[in-house]
């Protein structure tokens, strides 16, 4: 018989964040939309609301890649208790893309099915974060 595991070594609840590397083609877009599609509906979401959280996270990819100073952009998928966030960021040496920029000036509200929109500059880098609510019943 094998003991079961004592209770004073709880399961870690911390979020483990996925990481996607792409370079700018609007392909790699399409595939990283389809991982967030699946963490959304994986984290309990309807299909129609993931789909949304995919949408969103294509176009904000795709408005990205016109600023792009590197071929490069990374994105981090984190799923928490009560929202997932897409953190999208690129070496752009602070700037934004036109397209990014006009987001920014309506706070995001352009992109459906998203709770949360945040520009962020950080160094050369600029990161969208792109924030779903989970409503749990």
């Amino acid at each position: 018989m094998f003991p079961w595991p004592s209770p004073a070594s709880p399961v870690p609840t911390e979020p483990k964040p996925i990481l996607i590397q792409l370079d700018a083609d609007p392909r790699f877009a399409a595939g990283a939309g389809g991982a967030v599609h699946y963490l959304a509906e994986n984290a309990g979401l309807q299909h129609e609301a993931a789909t949304e959280l995919q949408n969103a996270t294509v176009t904000v990819c795709n408005a990205a890649f016109s600023a792009l100073a590197s071929p490069h952009m990374e994105l981090r998928l984190t799923q928490f208790e009560d929202r997932i966030e897409v953190a999208i960021s690129q070496e752009n040496d602070g700037a934004r893309s036109p397209e990014l920029d006009a987001m920014a000036k309506t706070s995001g509200k352009a992109l459906a099915g998203v709770d949360r929109v945040q520009f962020e500059n950080l160094g050369k880098s600029c990161i969208v974060r792109l924030t779903k609510f989970l409503v749990h019943h």
